[in-house]
């Protein structure tokens, strides 16, 4: 891993239960599948979502891409974990691993 902001992704990572990295901000998403990776981590209880604006930040993007190899925004982290991202998260929702994870 070279990205010189990895750690800086790694930082908001570790500092936030739940984060998310995705298109505008859980107040305001600018994405549907943003909207939707939001809708499903409140509807499994999580009420405070810190998130990032990768549409503010090319050279933040780049590094989370580098990062978690994944190309696609949103990109879930739960409890300093990549999740993955708004499929995932709505199928953990569906079959409740989702809950047991934020539980534990």
């Amino acid at each position: 891993m070279s990205h010189a902001l990895i750690p800086e992704v790694q930082k908001l990572v570790n500092a936030n239960p739940v984060m998310v990295f995705m298109k505008g901000t859980h107040e305001f998403p600018m994405c549907g599948f943003s909207a939707k990776a939001v809708s499903v981590l409140k509807a499994a209880g999580v009420e405070k979502i810190a998130s990032f604006d990768l549409l503010s930040d090319d050279d933040m993007w780049a590094a989370l891409e580098e990062l978690t190899e994944w190309p696609t925004s949103p990109q879930v982290f739960i409890k300093g974990q990549f999740i993955g991202g708004c499929d995932i998260v709505g199928e953990m929702f569906e079959n409740g691993e989702l809950q047991q994870l934020l539980k534990n």
